[in-house]
This record gives structure tokens, C-alpha cells and sequence, in this order.
């Protein structure tokens, strides 16, 4: 819940990535707490809400998961378009869902907010025999695009929870409170001024 005096930010949140990266089984895991092996792809986008105080500020988050088949791509910027934060998933184990997470960021650096805070998310750390995109590639490129990265695993539960705070915390940094917020409690004549024409 929101703490007192906590400023609240309501941040649209967009997932991308490949069919199969498990995108869905990120949110799954954030919001409720579960995974299925068989997850079945998202059709269009699906949506999720989840609350995350911070220090900084209580997130109210509106999750976009959006399709990862082809088809659907041409209505991905109807997702990402005036989102706030955009989390792009790839599979460790699939170089080609890489390959397809660089071009979405690409995408996002063209058409979304430019203020927009942007995670690579490397999913599925625990199929490391299978891994076929190596730590650093993934570092390297969040680097060079301005993104923060993290290697993640729906199935275990590996930093799903540091992925999401994290994104509250840049958005927290990045809507600093207004310093003109009228504390009523503290300013008595302000009080006295909104009582004084009620009929």
C-alpha cells in the first residue's frame, strides 16, 4: 500500500520480445506469483496491474504484454506508445530472439517516449547447457543503448522481483516530487482562507 506522504506515479509498462522468450511467465511471476510450463502465447496483449512501493514512491504499474508472433507486430506501437517503461525479453538459448530484441530496441529508440526507462531482460537463466547469447553480449548491448540488463528466470523466480523494482525506482528518480505540494496540516491560514465562504 502507499505510504503516507509517498507521491504515487502511474507508470504504463510495455513487454517485448520474441514468441517464446516468456514474456507472460515474467508478469505471471511478478503478479502472481506462479508459472506454467505450457504457457500459451498471448493473442494481441494481455494486461496485469501490480502496486511496488519504493523508497522513492508507491508505482502503480499498468503491464502491457504484448503478442510475440509476427502478425501482431504492427500493433505493438499502439502498446508502447506513451508507455513509461519497456521491458524487451529474449531467451538466453535462442540467438535469434536476441537478434529480434536488438531490432525491437531499435524500434523503441525511433518511435517510443524519449524519456522512456528501458530494460533488457535475458530470460530463461535456467537453461545455462543451452545458452546460446553469453552474458556480456547482452551487457554490452544494454550499454550502448542506454538500458539497464539483467538475466532473469520466470521458472525459478531469479531477479523477477529485482527486474520490476528496479524499473519503480528509475521511474521514482525520474518524476522527482513537485516542491509547490500544499500541505494543509502545516499552513493554518490556508485552512482558515478554504473555510471562510462556506455557506
Amino acid at each position: 500500500m502507499a505510504r503516507p506522504g509517498n507521491k504515487i506515479i502511474q507508470a504504463k509498462l510495455v513487454l517485448l520480445g520474441d514468441m517464446g522468450t516468456g514474456k507472460t511467465s515474467l508478469v505471471l511471476r511478478f503478479v502472481k506469483g506462479q508459472f506454467f510450463d505450457h504457457q500459451e502465447p498471448t493473442i494481441g496483449a494481455a494486461f496485469f496491474t501490480q502496486i511496488l512501493s519504493v523508497s522513492e514512491a508507491t508505482v502503480k504499474f499498468d503491464i502491457w504484454d504484448t503478442a510475440g508472433q509476427e502478425r501482431y507486430h504492427s500493433l505493438a506501437p499502439m502498446y508502447y506508445r506513451g508507455a513509461a517503461a519497456a521491458v524487451v525479453v529474449y531467451d538466453i538459448s535462442s540467438m535469434d530472439t536476441f537478434i529480434r530484441a536488438k531490432k525491437w530496441v531499435q524500434e523503441l529508440k525511433k518511435q517510443g517516449n524519449p524519456n522512456l526507462v528501458m530494460a533488457l531482460v535475458a530470460n530463461k537463466s535456467d537453461l545455462e547447457q543451452n545458452r546460446e547469447v553469453q552474458t556480456e553480449e547482452g551487457e554490452q548491448f544494454s550499454q550502448e543503448n542506454g538500458m539497464f540488463f539483467i538475466e532473469a528466470s520466470a521458472k525459478t523466480s531469479l531477479n523477477i522481483n529485482e527486474l520490476f523494482y528496479e524499473i519503480a525506482i528509475r521511474l521514482a528518480k525520474a518524476n522527482p516530487s513537485k516542491p509547490t505540494r500544499v500541505h494543509l496540516h502545516s499552513e493554518p491560514q490556508n485552512r482558515r482562507r478554504l473555510f471562510c465562504c462556506l455557506g
